[in-house]
Formats: C-alpha cells, sequence, structure tokens
C-alpha cells in the first residue's frame, strides 16, 4: 500500500518521548511535518525526524496537499480548534486526550467530525496496555463472577507540572489528566457506563491536583477512585466478584493477578506479584521517561493508521472522548453542590449535530 504521509501538532515531551519515535518506527509510515512555535521544542523535534518540514503554525501544516493524517498533541485547551481546522482540511485526526476542556467545545468538535469523511480517534491508549487487554478478556469470561465493586488509583509524584496543568481553564487537575484514562476503562473493562457520581476535589499544590469519587455503574456496580499530583506513581484497579478478585497494576505487575477462589491460598499469587514488581520495573524509573516506556502508545497509534490504511473503524473514537469528559464535568459538579450527580442516558445519535 502507498506510505501514509502524517504530520504532527504539538512537539512538546510527549511527542518527542513518543509519537516521534513511534511514527518513525511504524511501518508504511512517514512523518513528513512538524508544527509548533515554540523555537527550542522545534528544534529539538527537528534533530529526532531531521527530515521532516518544520513549520511554526499548523496552519500551515494542514495547507500541505501530501499530508493526510495528523497527530495532535498540544496543551488541552487547544485541542478542540486544532481538531476542527484539521477536519475541515480532510485530514484524518489522532487527538491526544482529553478531548476537550468541557462539553461543549466536545460537541462543536463532535459536530464538525460528523461533516466530514475521515478517521477520528482520541488518545485513550491505556485500553491498549496488555494488562487491560488481558483483564478485559477474563472479566467478559467470567473468571471471578458477577463484578460488584471496584477500587482504583492513579497518582503521579507531580514535579514541576507545565503552566498549563496547574490550572483548570487550559486543562489542568487530575480529572482531565488522569482520572479521564479511568473514567474510559471502566466501561471498556466492565462493559457499563458511569452513571452517578459523587466527588470531592482539592486544590493542594496546584489547581483541582486531588479528586476522590464514588461512582454507581449501570447494573449498580460500586466504584471508588482516587487521583492525585505528587505522591508515588501509582495505576491500579481492583475488581471483586462474586467468585474472586483481580488486580490490575500497571506499574508493577507482568500479569493480571486474579484469584478466583477467595479461600485459598495467595502466596502463590503474592510470589508472582513480586517477580513482577522486579521483572517489570522499567516502568518505575524516572517519570521523565515513564510515557517512553509504556507499550500502549504504541499499540494506539499503529491501530489508528491500521485503520486509515485498511478503511477500518478506529477505537477509542471522540465520542467515547466525550463520555469520558461528561463523567469530568459531573465529578465537578459534584464538588461544587455536595450532590451526587447523575449522567443522563445517551446514545450516539445524540451527539450527530
Amino acid at each position: 500500500m502507498p506510505t501514509l504521509k502524517v504530520g504532527l501538532i504539538g512537539c512538546g515531551r510527549i511527542a518527542q518521548l513518543v509519537h516521534i519515535n513511534v511514527l518513525a518506527s511504524l511501518p508504511g509510515v512517514k512523518l513528513v511535518a512538524l508544527a509548533e512555535p515554540d523555537p527550542q521544542r522545534r528544534e529539538a523535534a527537528c534533530r529526532l525526524v531531521p527530515g521532516a518540514l518544520a513549520l511554526t503554525d499548523y496552519q500551515e501544516l494542514l495547507a500541505l496537499s501530501d499530508v493526510e493524517a495528523v497527530v495532535i498533541s498540544l496543551p488541552t485547551w487547544l485541542h478542540v480548534e486544532a481538531a476542527i481546522a484539521a477536519l475541515n482540511c480532510g485530514k484524518h485526526l489522532y487527538l491526544e486526550k482529553p478531548l476537550a476542556t468541557n462539553l461543549a467545545d466536545a460537541d462543536r468538535l463532535i459536530a464538525a467530525w460528523r461533516e466530514s469523511e475521515v478517521k477520528a480517534m482520541i488518545g485513550l491508549n491505556y485500553r491498549f496496555n496488555p494488562l487491560h487487554i488481558e483483564a478485559r478478556a477474563l472479566l467478559q469470561a467470567g473468571r471471578i463472577g458477577e463484578v460488584f465493586s471496584v477500587r482504583s488509583i492513579f497518582t503521579s509524584r507531580g514535579g514541576e507540572l507545565p503552566a498549563w496543568l496547574q490550572k483548570r481553564e487550559t486543562g489542568g487537575g487530575v480529572l482531565l489528566e488522569l482520572a479521564s484514562h479511568h473514567f474510559d476503562l471502566l466501561p471498556y473493562l466492565l462493559g457499563s457506563q458511569v452513571r452517578e457520581v459523587e466527588s470531592t476535589i482539592e486544590s493542594l499544590i496546584s489547581e483541582n491536583d486531588y479528586a476522590a469519587l464514588t461512582m454507581r455503574l449501570e447494573g449498580d456496580t460500586m466504584v471508588q477512585s482516587c487521583f492525585f499530583f505528587g505522591s508515588r506513581r501509582e495505576d491500579c484497579f481492583e475488581v471483586y466478584g462474586r467468585q474472586g478478585k483481580l488486580v490490575i497494576d500497571r506499574f508493577r505487575s507482568l500479569r493480571v493477578e486474579l484469584t478466583e477462589d477467595p479461600d485459598a491460598s495467595s502466596r502463590f499469587q503474592r510470589l508472582r506479584h513480586t517477580l513482577g514488581l522486579i521483572m517489570h520495573s522499567r516502568l518505575l524509573g524516572d517519570d521523565l521517561l515513564a510515557p517512553k516506556r509504556e507499550p500502549s502508545y504504541a499499540m494506539a497509534l499503529a491501530h489508528f493508521v491500521d485503520c486509515v490504511r485498511h478503511d477500518h473503524v478506529p477505537s477509542p473514537d471522540l465520542l467515547d472522548g466525550r463520555r469520558s469528559l461528561a463523567v469530568v464535568e459531573a465529578a465537578e459538579e459534584s464538588a461544587k453542590t455536595g450532590q451526587m450527580v447523575s449522567l443522563p442516558d445517551s446514545t450516539d445519535e445524540d451527539f450527530a449535530c
């Protein structure tokens, strides 16, 4: 098949650690153009892909006729306008999560996508992590029986966050940056959407950098989640079923930890988990390099490229991004009112225009 020519919009840390290297390694793909207004980031990106055309304005990149698809890796508050411009230019779109800073802007983007004839995918890449794929298969096979409770935690060490990640209006805070992944993974793993949210949100070091939530899924499964900037790095799900327990520990496990008989000795499980800590510690190294070691980025981009080249429908799409964002807004409303907030029932057709 002809080579797919891709443009990259935004050349910050994630783009330099992940997108450029992945796109350069995918067969049948050529990264032909970069757009980045900051001269230092643009120069650093050019060193990684010296053959690409370097531009300061993404509108110039979108005007290039040979660019067929774009990957957008901009600060969240810039997502919607850049993505709509790409769609209007007929470019296939891979947009890093979250979809937008608010649902009103998300719906404008979805309307533009509906009017286009291109593929569009949201970068909720953790769906492609092998642990989450394995866990989903185990849950669908009923290995722990009916699920009645879930606990999840996603924290990072924080450090020096860029200015835009420290303010909610520009896309900062743990709900958009961290929790949006879990809000997508819950329906992916369990097959049911979030229906009610109750939350507490605090600003300890930066704005909205701590959140604790209680959620109810379709079917009445209860979920308790915690998200925080400024702690040890952790990303874990504990799923409790009538016949066992399942643990997904993205940083510390080689495999999903499955206990099918709650009364059985867990010595073997503890031993396997300890070995996983040792063997999988590559994800526990320097925070700055952690995204480079996360396999789901490459798998998600490979899926996007495959869908474009073979005319398949990519998943997760922009509607999945909207569903995750809807939980973010419901959690924020709950934190303001002190009340449980219900998410409305909806279908994909509700966001058609």
